[in-house]
């Protein structure tokens, strides 16, 4: 076939890879691209200079006017440079330098500033409270007290305690202190929402292929089980009744069909499976494989929240009836609560498959479970149960294992596989 009967959409499996040059080449124009904008972040507090700028040109004249001016231009530059020159990663040795850089430029700025040069403090705070974050802490007081009593200490700048605390500075710098480590939290705390986001979409992505894996195994183990047979017994009839073998054929033609909407449908995650749909087609599995069915007649007593589990019971376990247990006869039990399929084949201890484990999964979801093991005398019993209060007896099952065996209210007809 030219083209896929199952139609895929935006599905690719070819992956770009970069080679090492690349990579870098990608990472640094990533690194790049944030510290421009931490750069322009940053750029916003500058504004708060103009108070250091205005008491330069009160409190200095000629070159020293001058000379306060450049180094107050030389800390805006440096704060600007903070981004590329502290990347997330730097060692500590290359922040410390860089901060005592900016902390002598502004004890440089502070003779022609005077009291007003101590909100540079405010800057030093923001990126020590962003680098050490609680650490901080005994380097924020020491600005603050600073910023409070040196301009008191110093007696040619005439400023009082009263005034040194009005400047508002030694208030300012323990409240950005703490509006940063805010602000910081948020941050940190965003982007773990994000990852988290981001692991749940995966988790999603990956629990949707399980379901898709699952859903495929059981549709296609059940449905190519049921061709083999069929198709086996049209070669039978071929020569000695033709007609029948084509009816044989034509109901594989119907079936590959219906195969092929179920796969849809699957893919799609539309379909549904019911508990009376897969009775309907057990009944027809085992009569075309010459194995007497004793089914329920009516699913009404299977509690309509695990009907969809039930269904994929007894296609997982009449599917294994046809393909190893060699069985003659089978009985399917169904009740509120649970739902059993018994054979009188060859049960024999094995490890669980995949289609098995699948329907482990399905019943854990629901909150039950699967008992599976050797039947007595004979054969293998398969039981998918959800918890229940109150259930009704389960219904339905005349086969030989079943008859003379006493039954309590709510119970199965054969004893618990150990274990459970």
């Amino acid at each position: 076939m030219d083209q896929s009967p199952v139609p895929w959409v935006s599905v690719s499996d070819e992956v770009a890879w970069h080679n090492e040059a690349e990579a870098e080449w990608v990472a640094a124009q990533s690194l790049w691209t944030r510290s421009w904008r931490r750069a322009a972040m940053l750029a916003i507090p500058l504004v708060y200079l103009v108070f250091v700028f205005i008491s330069v040109g009160q409190n200095s004249r000629g070159a020293a006017a001058v000379a306060g001016y450049v180094l107050l231009s030389a800390f805006a530059v440096c704060w600007l440079l903070t981004p590329f020159m502290l990347k997330p990663l730097s060692s500590g040795w290359r922040f410390w330098a860089w901060f005592a850089l900016l902390v002598a430029l502004m004890a440089a700025e502070i003779p022609f500033a005077r009291a007003a040069g101590f909100v540079i403090c405010v800057y030093l705070t923001i990126l020590a409270v962003a680098r050490l974050g609680a650490r901080s802490a005994p380097l924020v007081a020491v600005m603050a007290v600073a910023a409070l009593w040196i301009p008191v200490a110093v007696g040619s700048w005439h400023v009082t305690l009263a005034k040194s605390f009005a400047d508002v500075t030694p208030v300012a710098i323990p409240v950005v202190a703490i509006v940063t480590a805010v602000t910081i939290q948020v941050i940190h705390a965003n982007q773990a929402l994000a990852e988290t986001r981001a692991e749940l979409a995966r988790l999603a992505a990956e629990n949707e292929r399980i379901r898709i894996a699952r859903d495929l195994h059981d549709l296609l183990g059940h449905s190519l089980t049921t061709i083999t047979v069929k198709a086996g017994l049209a070669r039978k009839l071929g020569p000695t009744d033709p007609t029948g073998a084509v009816a044989q054929i034509t109901e594989v033609e119907d079936l590959c069909r219906r195969v092929l909407a179920d796969v849809r449908a699957a893919v799609s995650g539309y379909r549904e499976v019911t508990l009376a749909s897969e009775l309907a087609r057990g009944r027809e599995l085992l009569r075309a494989s010459g194995i007497a069915a004793d089914l329920p007649a009516a699913t009404e007593v299977a509690d309509p929240a695990h009907q969809e589990l039930f269904g994929w019971a007894v296609r997982e376990g009449l599917t294994n009836v046809i393909r190893h247990s060699r069985a003659r006869s089978v009985t399917v039990r169904v009740s509120a609560s649970s739902v059993e399929i018994i054979d009188d084949g060859q049960g024999t201890a094995a490890d669980p498959g995949n289609g098995l484990n699948g329907l482990r999964e399905r019943a854990a979801a629901a909150g039950g479970g699967v008992d599976a093991g050797p039947a007595q005398p004979t054969g293998w019993r398969l039981r998918v149960w959800v918890p229940a209060e109150g259930a009704p007896p389960a219904v339905g099952g005349t086969a030989p294992e079943a008859r003379g065996t006493v039954r309590a209210p709510g119970k199965s007809l054969l004893p618990a596989p150990q274990g459970r």
